[in-house]
């Protein structure tokens, strides 16, 4: 299917285009596919749950592994979509949640974060593993907002290693300027309605933690957090190695490094977005040439709504997934 969209008239600009589908975009045209869940124990003695959908193809086929966004799982719309494409093409499928986002509360005092990647590399791995002891075939990789960063900064980071994971990944809405992203979703319309949306999760989950963690963190001061940056300063960086959220935002960024990709990506992200500003988008000349940017004037954030109201989300993964399909070999 060819890099093309346009959004549906009945549902103009950017935020139309990403609340109205995460709400009331169909996912399928049938039943959507059962998951099959696995538990894996990390090497920190932590845990992961995987939801797979198995494939009733024969062996090799290929394997689609979707990373999720902030605050997602094998549940966001975006996850069951590519899910329901994935069963329809005779792929196997799989997503990877990051932990405290598949229903349970984790157990380091660690979570996650939009420069993981190497807890991406070490699920990877395992997939890779696990799917060559089934039978084998292809694996390729999408990412969705956090996801996608996190995915792309282990490309960045492996090199010439990823090849022998993965056939080709691709990020979707991710924002590969985190400075740039965390910023303007604390701004204005973008405060009042995906900040509160977001913070009305995360902060229950990290009070939850200090629990599990006495002393983790300041209490007071990530109650009082308004927005990502103040929650980032308080619980995200300094959890997982930074210094302050400055620190993160500028090392978790993967537009710095998109040149240092050696295997086949593709970087979507709409113009619209408002969780990501055109103006902090890569250009050709910041990627090396074996990432193709898909740039669309619409689709807002994780969106892509297609056809007649209510509408539906398919039409992102049949591209997405047709692009990298592509490049599997089979």
């Amino acid at each position: 299917m060819p890099l093309d969209y346009i959004a549906p008239r009945w549902l103009p600009g950017g935020n139309l285009q990403t609340i109205w589908p995460a709400l009331f975009g169909r996912r399928s045209d049938g039943p959507l596919p059962p998951y099959r869940r696995e538990r894996w124990n990390a090497p920190d003695g932590d845990f992961i749950d995987v939801d797979f959908v198995d494939s009733l193809g024969l062996a090799p086929r290929p394997l689609l592994v979707l990373f999720h966004g902030l605050e997602g799982s094998s549940h966001s719309h975006y996850s069951e979509a590519f899910a329901a494409f994935a069963a329809t093409h005779g792929m196997a499928f799989a997503v990877p949640h990051f932990r405290g986002c598949s229903g349970e509360i984790n157990l380091a005092p660690r979570a996650y974060h939009s420069g993981d990647y190497e807890e991406i590399g070490w699920v990877l791995s395992r997939l890779r593993a696990q799917h060559d002891a089934s039978g084998g075939g292809p694996m390729l990789a999408a990412g969705v907002s956090l996801g996608g960063n996190a995915l792309l900064r282990w490309a960045e980071e492996a090199g010439d290693e990823a090849s022998k994971v993965a056939s080709a990944i691709a990020s979707i809405s991710a924002p590969l300027d985190l400075a740039a992203g965390g910023h303007a979703i604390g701004r204005g319309f973008n405060r009042v309605v995906y900040t509160r949306m977001f913070l009305s999760s995360m902060k229950p989950k990290a009070l939850a933690k200090l629990k599990q963690h006495p002393g983790l963190f300041d209490r007071n001061r990530l109650v009082a957090a308004r927005d990502l940056y103040e929650f980032d300063n308080v619980f995200t960086a300094p959890l997982h190695g930074f210094r302050d959220a400055d620190d993160y935002w500028e090392r978790g960024s993967a537009k710095p490094h998109l040149s240092a990709i050696r295997i086949p990506a593709l970087v979507v992200n709409a113009t619209n977005d408002p969780f990501v500003p055109a103006a902090s988008l890569p250009r050709q000349e910041d990627v090396g040439s074996h990432v193709t940017l898909w740039q669309p004037p619409h689709g807002g954030h994780v969106g892509f709504p297609l056809g007649l109201p209510p509408g539906h989300v398919r039409g992102m993964p049949e591209r997405v997934g047709g692009w990298l399909s592509k490049r599997s070999g089979l």
